[in-house]
This record gives structure tokens, sequence and C-alpha cells, in this order.
């Protein structure tokens, strides 16, 4: 069951609006566009629950009229009224779900093949593609800053930023291990084999965030970019790598024909990562301090995905299952998501 404190955000909001209106509140633009970017969220919140609310008001009027007098078409209309209100609650209760702080940011995705060569390269290969879809589907926008082709088939890693309306809310639950059981296509004698492939999701992090990161603590390379971007591209060094030493985290970019502008783009991606570890160790620290015995690891394996001998698709944390899976290596990800959303709530 989801809570909504009705009060505490409209106070919220009034509050935000007072600070909103004050003559200095555009002195750091930074800031301010934060204010009012999540404001917005939260007065969107009011009127979903606005909108709700008038919707029952009017469905409580339709059953007095029919408690007072059957009538086919009320009766029509009030089963209309029913099907829409359903729809709205369903897509309220998400958007109340999506509350945490850093769901409304853009989200940086990447993706590694397991062991197993070819096999996980491939299956690597289908997670992107499914994400690329998933994001068309939800009018997200793909930028890929650095792409790793494998030779055989497949990836060797992919790493790209989807921008657009709780892009992290949404792609947060697939942060894990992704486990394929199909038949497989590069085996002559057509046996069955499993591959695995993880995923790594985390908020991209802006200036309003302080993360220091010491010059000393980093080892940067160049080198010549393997990516599309023109023959400018492929014959200057414009792609970096950067290592954090005290971590060992290592992030790439290749998207742009500069050098400068990839190494700014690796070191936001570096600093949402460094971000992300520190929120973990938070997590964890929480869970000590609480007695809890939850496993709030990332790399343990959150989902299979069964072609043959049968079709299964399993969240194993929500445990959401369908026998959909073509639909959802075709981008078609809202339910299990969804799912997993309704699950966070009840284990946290």
């Amino acid at each position: 069951m989801i809570h909504f404190d009705l009060a505490s955000l409209s106070k919220e909001v009034l509050k935000n609006e007072e600070l909103i209106n004050s003559p200095s509140f555009w002195d750091n633009q930074k800031e301010a566009l934060e204010i009012v970017n999540k404001n917005n969220n939260l007065k969107n919140k009011l009127e979903s629950f606005n909108k709700l609310k008038g919707q029952v008001e009017e469905i409580n009027q339709i059953l007095s009229m029919l408690k007072e007098e059957y009538d086919e078409d009320i009766h029509k209309m009030l089963s209309s009224s029913l099907v829409v209100s359903t729809k709205d609650m369903d897509e309220f209760e998400i958007e109340v779900l999506l509350s945490n702080e850093f769901d409304t940011y853009n989200a940086i995705v990447e993706i590694h093949p397991g062991a197993g060569g070819t096999e996980s390269q491939d299956w690597a290969q289908m997670l992107f593609e499914m994400y690329v879809r998933y994001c068309e589907n939800n009018n997200l926008k793909v930028t890929t800053y650095d792409y790793q082709s494998a030779i055989d088939a497949g990836i060797k890693s992919v790493t790209f930023l989807v921008k657009g309306k709780y892009s992290y809310g949404h792609l947060k639950s697939e942060s894990g291990v992704h486990r394929l059981v199909r038949i497989s296509p590069f085996d002559s004698s057509g046996r069955r084999h499993t591959s695995f492939a993880s995923v790594d999701v985390v908020p991209q992090v802006n200036d309003t965030v302080n993360i220091d990161i010491e010059e000393k603590d980093l080892k940067i390379d160049t080198y010549r970019s393997s990516g599309a971007g023109g023959q400018n591209v492929n014959k200057t060094e414009s792609a970096v790598r950067i290592t954090h030493l005290p971590t060992g985290i290592v992030v790439t970019c290749q998207n742009e024909r500069s050098q400068i502008q990839n190494r700014e783009i690796a070191m936001n991606i570096l600093k949402s990562r460094l971000f992300q570890l520190e929120n973990k160790k938070k997590q964890e620290e929480m869970a000590k301090l609480k007695g809890e015995q939850k496993n709030i690891e990332w790399g343990s394996q959150i989902r299979s995905y069964v072609l043959c001998p049968y079709k299964l698709v399993k969240d194993h944390r929500s445990n959401y299952e369908s026998s959909n899976v073509d639909g959802v290596l075709e981008g078609q990800l809202d339910e299990i998501i969804n799912s997993y959303l309704k699950w966070g709530v009840k284990n946290v």
C-alpha cells in the first residue's frame, strides 16, 4: 500500500512557491531550476490527486442515481467512468511511488556481458536493443556515450544516457544480472545455453551535487574512437578513459569529436558512479543499524528470460511472471518495472 500525504505535499508546494517568488531566488540559477522542477513534479501529483477525487465524486453521484432508479444508459456511463478512473488510479499510484529524491534524474546505463564469450556478448546487445525500444515507446531520449563492439557478435560493453521524465526512477529497477536461456544461434548442434549480462543504472548527477574528485586519484588515457562520427573521430585520439584509482571505477566516452567534450562527459559519469557508491554505503550502514539482513547488492541475479523449452520472463524480486518474453525483449517493460516499484514499497 502506498502512502500519500496530501497535507504535507500541499505545504511543501506553498513553501516552494514562496521561495520562487522571492527577489533573490534566481541568484543561483542551477539551484533555482532544481527547485522549480521539483515543485512542478509535486504540483503534477496534486493535480492528479484532485482529478481522481473529482472522478470518485462523479462515480458516487452516478451510483446514487442508479439506486433511485435503474437506467441502462446510466449503467453504461458508470462502467465507462470506472474504466477511466481505474486506469488513472494505476498511473497515479506509480507517480506516487516515484517520489525518491533522484527518481526525476536522467539515468546513465552500462551493460556488460558475463562469462561465455559470443553468447553473453550477443545477450548484452539484445538487452541494449530492448532498452532502446523501451525508451522509444516512452518518449525518452537515448545518447550513446561508449559502444564497444565484439569481434564475432554482440558487444563488449555499452554506456548510454537516458534523458526524460523519471528516467532513473523507472530504470533503477534494471540494475543487476540478467539471465537468458535459449537455443543458441551460434551452436551448430542446437543446444540450449544460459547467458548472463550485467546492467548498472545510476542517476546522472548535476552541478548541485558535491562530489570531491582529486586529480591525483585519476588515471586518464586517450585513444582513437571506434564509433561513428566521421573521419576526424577515427584519426585523432578523441576517446577518453578515466580510471578512479581509489575505487577502481573505469569510465569511458567516445561519442563526441572533441577530446575535451568526451572528458567532460566521462567525468560526469564518474561523478554519478561515485555518488551512487556513496549512497550504497549509507544504505548498508543504515541496514546494519536497523539489524536488517536484506540483500542490497546490485550484482545479484534479478531477472530470467527463458526462450526454451518454454517461454517465461520472471523478475526474482517482485515475482512478476509473464510468457510474453518476445514482447518484453521488444521493450514492453512497463509491467515489470511497475511490479518492481510496488515490491520496493513493501520491502523498504
